[in-house]
């Protein structure tokens, strides 16, 4: 009996020292003492905080918003705001539960003011930035853009940065301010109906109005030409060597491949041509050689 009675108080000298450990004061912050406890309080809490928080954003894009009709870039703009509400009130909540007067923190605040102005102005740059692309949606996912030297397609538009697949299937990360900053092409910004032009020449010798029926037929025979807007042929001019004209049509399957489509075209183009006996010219110069007057000796 003695034996279990100094067991019991062994386990009870041992729960206290746990408890002292806990409770001992590490360091103050301000008026508010820390200890072990408030770390491993504000661990836990901040830990489940976060998790809360991606799933209410979730539940916010993917359930709620997606009833009022959003778009995917609205939704997630609109989430992402959420989110950090969110996590301000609920940090804030879990301060006060430690409690830890808010007043104390001032100065920290203070200076952490003075680094967003200074050391992240430019990720506050891009985070305004990609809320105004993502409500006055000048690009949007699935747009065919170029931005500088950067040519692709629109995958995913985040409040910091977009993100733009190459026709190489290359991703590459745009930080937003370069779309409010720069100049910026949007192949797609009305509809993916693109307008290509596909120049040809031909020798001087032939009719110009047989070309003009030969490119109408080609582009009519690809599939991936729009019927409308109907195709046009262009007589741009007379060269030094050639008669020069341009083939434009229009594409909505191949907004993001012209390169493809060009090929196609010309392939049928040099076919058709081939089958008629059309002239392909290429650049000729005729080199006159003059001869110098023979001296003599004086």
């Amino acid at each position: 009996m003695e034996a279990l009675k100094n067991i019991w108080l062994n386990i009870l000298d041992f729960l206290k020292g746990v408890g002292e450990l806990f409770t001992t004061t590490l360091f103050k912050l301000g008026q508010s003492e820390i200890s072990l406890g408030t770390i491993l309080y504000f661990l836990v809490a901040f830990m489940l905080l976060s998790y809360l928080s991606r799933r209410f954003r979730n539940l916010l894009v993917n359930k709620v918003l997606v009833r009022a009709n959003f778009e995917l870039g609205a939704r997630n703009s609109i989430g992402m705001i959420a989110r950090f509400i969110f996590l301000f009130i609920g940090g804030i909540v879990i301060i006060q539960g430690a409690g830890i007067d808010l007043s104390s923190l001032s100065l920290l605040a203070g200076a952490l003011g003075v680094g967003i102005g200074f050391g992240l102005q430019n990720i506050t740059d891009n985070f305004i930035s990609g809320i105004i692309i993502l409500f006055e949606k000048p690009i949007k996912v699935g747009d065919r853009i170029v931005v500088g030297s950067t040519e692709g397609d629109v995958i995913n538009i985040s409040v910091r940065a977009t993100t733009i697949l190459t026709n190489e299937n290359i991703s590459i990360i745009v930080p937003n301010s370069e779309f409010i900053s720069s100049r910026v092409i949007n192949w797609s910004h009305n509809d993916r109906n693109i307008r290509f032009d596909i120049p040809v020449g031909v020798s001087y010798s032939e009719d110009p109005k047989v070309i003009r029926e030969l490119l109408l037929q080609v582009a009519d025979e690809n599939q991936h030409v729009l019927k409308n807007p109907k195709p046009h042929v262009f007589f741009d001019e007379f060269a030094d060597s050639s008669l020069n004209f341009t083939l434009a049509i229009w594409t909505s399957s191949h907004t993001d491949k012209p390169r493809i489509l060009k090929s196609e075209l010309y392939f049928s183009i040099f076919e058709k041509f081939k089958e008629q006996g059309i002239e392909i010219p290429f650049p000729q110069r005729d080199v006159h050689i003059k001869s110098q007057p023979e001296t003599h000796p004086v």
